[in-house]
C-alpha cells in the first residue's frame, strides 16, 4: 500500500512539473522570472537593418542592430522601427520569449529621441496576420529559428543581414 501511494505521489509530482515546464512557469527547476531590463540607446538610422515581413504590409520594418541583446531570462530584446509609406516612424523597444512564442513592448520612441515606458506592458501571443507579422517573423526566421533561441546578439544581427537564419524557420 505504501509503495502504491509513493508511486502515485511521484507520478502526480512528475505530471505537475512537466505541465509547469510546458506552460513556461518553471525553468531549470525554478519559477521563470524576467530580469529588469534597461532601455537601450535611442536607435540611429545608420544602425537600422531591414526586416522583410510580407508582401501585404505597407510598412517598412527595421531592427536597430545595436539594440539586440539576450537576457539571462531567455528573452531576446531589440528596438523595432516601423516606417509608414508617408515616412512616419513608430519605434518600440520589445522582447520575445522564444520558448513561449510571446512578445512584450517595454517602451515607445518619442519625437525628441527619448523613450516613454509602456503603461500596460504585458506578455502577449504573437498575431499571425501577414499585414502585422513583424514579431512572428522575428521569432521564426531570426531570433528563434527551429524553435530555439539564438546564442548571441551577433547571431541575430548576422541572420538579419542575411535575410534569415541558416537553421530555418519554426512553426508554432
Amino acid at each position: 500500500m505504501r509503495a502504491r501511494l509513493a508511486l502515485a505521489l511521484i507520478l502526480l509530482l512528475a505530471a505537475w512539473a512537466q505541465q509547469s515546464v510546458a506552460d513556461g512557469e518553471l525553468k531549470d527547476g525554478g519559477r521563470w522570472e524576467e530580469i529588469q531590463t534597461q532601455l537601450p540607446e535611442y536607435p540611429k538610422p545608420e544602425n537600422y537593418l531591414p526586416l522583410r515581413v510580407s508582401a501585404t504590409t505597407q510598412f517598412d520594418f527595421f531592427i536597430d542592430a545595436k539594440s539586440v541583446r539576450i537576457g539571462k531570462d531567455g528573452v531576446v530584446r531589440y528596438s523595432l522601427i516601423a516606417k509608414s509609406p508617408e515616412g512616419a516612424l513608430n519605434i518600440s523597444f520589445e522582447g520575445i520569449r522564444c520558448s513561449e512564442g510571446k512578445f512584450r513592448i517595454y517602451a515607445f520612441g518619442r519625437d525628441d529621441k527619448s523613450w516613454s515606458e509602456a503603461r500596460s506592458s504585458q506578455w502577449q501571443s504573437m498575431p499571425i496576420d501577414p499585414r502585422n507579422a513583424q514579431r512572428a517573423v522575428l521569432h521564426s526566421q531570426y531570433f528563434c529559428p527551429a524553435g530555439s533561441i539564438i546564442d548571441t546578439p551577433e547571431e541575430g544581427v548576422k541572420a538579419l543581414r542575411a535575410g534569415g537564419h541558416p537553421r530555418g524557420t519554426y512553426s508554432r
